[in-house]
Formats: C-alpha cells, sequence, structure tokens
C-alpha cells in the first residue's frame, strides 16, 4: 500500500461488537471515535461521525473519500454502515471505497510484528464458525475470506502466524513462534486501505460480503 490519496479520507465500521469513525488526511490521523456496541449502531454512527467532522474543523466540501468495511461481520451492522457511506457520497458528491474487514484488521498489525509471519484476520462470526482471511508480511491477501471452524484457521499458514481479530479467543493451539491479538476493526485502518485502494485505481465496490446466510429471513 505505497501509493495514498492526497486528500481527506473519512471511514468508518459498524459491522463488529461497536463502532468506529476516523478521518486521515495525507495518511495522517486528524481523529477517531470508537464505541463498542454490538447493537444500536444506527443511533450512534451519524452522531459519531458528526462529532467527529466538527472536532476536525471539516465540512463534507472538504472530503475526498469515503471508505467503509463490507464484512464479513455482521449482517445489521454491514448494512448501517453501507447504507450511511452509500448516502453520504450520493448527497456530497464523494467516491465511496469498499475495505474487507479482514484487510483492515491485517493492516493495523505493525509492520515489525507482520514479519515472518502469515496474518489471518479471524472474525467471530457468533455462530459455530469463524470467519478467517489470510495474508503474507505485505499485506497482500493469499486467499478470499471464508467461514471456517476454528480448529481449521491454523492450517492456513505453513510455518508462524499472527492471528488478529475478535475471535482469536476461540482458536486453539497455535504453531510455534505465532501471536494472537484480540482486535476490532479500527477505522484509521479502514482509511489507509480505502485511501491507498483508490489511489491505485482498484477500489472495491461498496457492496456488503456475507459469507452465510442471515440469523432471521422473510418470507
Amino acid at each position: 500500500m505505497a501509493a495514498s490519496i492526497a486528500g481527506t479520507v473519512l471511514a468508518f465500521d459498524c459491522g463488529g461488537q461497536g463502532c468506529s469513525v476516523a478521518v486521515t488526511a495525507a495518511g495522517r490521523l486528524l481523529g477517531r471515535r470508537q464505541a463498542l456496541a454490538e447493537r444500536g449502531q444506527a443511533q450512534i454512527l451519524l452522531p459519531m461521525i458528526a462529532e467527529l467532522l466538527a472536532e476536525c474543523g471539516l465540512g463534507w466540501a472538504e472530503l475526498a473519500l469515503i471508505g467503509v468495511t463490507v464484512g464479513p461481520g455482521s449482517f445489521t451492522g454491514l448494512r448501517i454502515g453501507l447504507a450511511a457511506a452509500r448516502g453520504f457520497g450520493l448527497a456530497a458528491g464523494l467516491p465511496v471505497c469498499g475495505v474487507g474487514s479482514g484487510e483492515a484488521l491485517a493492516a493495523a498489525v505493525p509492520p515489525a510484528e507482520r514479519r515472518g509471519r502469515t496474518i489471518i484476520a479471524v472474525i467471530d462470526s457468533r455462530r459455530a464458525e469463524l470467519f478467517a482471511q489470510p495474508f503474507d508480511e505485505d499485506l497482500r491477501p493469499l486467499a478470499e475470506p471464508a467461514a471456517m471452524v476454528p480448529a481449521a484457521v491454523a492450517a492456513l499458514a505453513a510455518g508462524p502466524l499472527l492471528a488478529v481479530g475478535d475471535g482469536v479467543a476461540r482458536l486453539g493451539d497455535l504453531p510455534a513462534g505465532s501471536l494472537a491479538v484480540t482486535a476490532l476493526v479500527d477505522a484509521a485502518a479502514v482509511a489507509a486501505v480505502a485511501a491507498a485502494r483508490f489511489a491505485e485505481g482498484r477500489p472495491l465496490p461498496s457492496t456488503p460480503l456475507y459469507l452465510r446466510p442471515p440469523d432471521v429471513t422473510l418470507r
């Protein structure tokens, strides 16, 4: 992710156990808000964004890009985040760049900790399986995100790994030299990935990545 958009990026995530909002400019973090909330993201996301923009002294006209997580994660949270991003993008005339939740988790790992390890983003699906995606130490994806039982996650790496996410507590024994870091998606990392993707001309569409059927369906 060498390239980066020069303008100001608003990014947010509410596909996990809370909401995270960040504003960056040319790769520099201007401000960030985070709140734990597995439900009610619709009530807290918009005020968080408004408060953070005011704190940074920014209006919508000063933004260049919106970054938002597309999953995998909570159905409701992802829908809320994507709807907000599309609405803001349409109203303000801003491009919207989708970012995989696993990408954002991996991007937040410091380079020194990534060295010599496969990075595996591990997201708790709130069911029997985990959502997992492996990356090399340079953050290149080694496979698409997939749902799997916890015991299968370690098999994604041929050697030492670094598991990161809110699902690492459900993993069993890991190979020697491995690390496990419990973390939620950080919107600052979402902004970094979105800026790099957009600058390189390869933005992800803002469409959700669910990986499994919803808990409740309408007939």
